[in-house]
This record gives C-alpha cells, sequence and structure tokens, in this order.
C-alpha cells in the first residue's frame, strides 16, 4: 500500500492518524514521519509503525 492510498483511507472511514497513534501506543510525530518520508522505516519504531499500518509487509511473511 502506498501512504497516499492509505491517507485517502483513513479520510474515508473520518479517522486521523494523531487518533491512530494515539490508540496503538506511538508518538504522533513518529506516524507522520513515517507517512510522509522522513522517517525511511528501515528498523526499530518507524519499521514497527509501517508494518502495523500496512505500508510494509510484516518479517514473518518476507520469510515464506
Amino acid at each position: 500500500m502506498t501512504p497516499e492510498k492509505l491517507k485517502q483511507q483513513f479520510l474515508d472511514r473520518g479517522e486521523t492518524f494523531s487518533d491512530w497513534a494515539r490508540d496503538n501506543g506511538y508518538p504522533r510525530d513518529y506516524v507522520y514521519g513515517v507517512l510522509n518520508g522522513r522517517i525511511k522505516a528501515r528498523r526499530g519504531l518507524g519499521h514497527e509503525i509501517a508494518v502495523k499500518l500496512g505500508l510494509k509487509p510484516a518479517p514473518e511473511r518476507l520469510a515464506a
């Protein structure tokens, strides 16, 4: 999924990324950083957020 498609899905549902970040226990700035490409999400918290949002495949799916 692309960040643009994800943003549209959130918009269609009336959900904000700030709400999603709070509900999932992530810092709001990290979530927006991943969505806007400031955080590359190669490892650590950024990667975890990208996987949970569906922007990257889960590591266990890569091994299969």
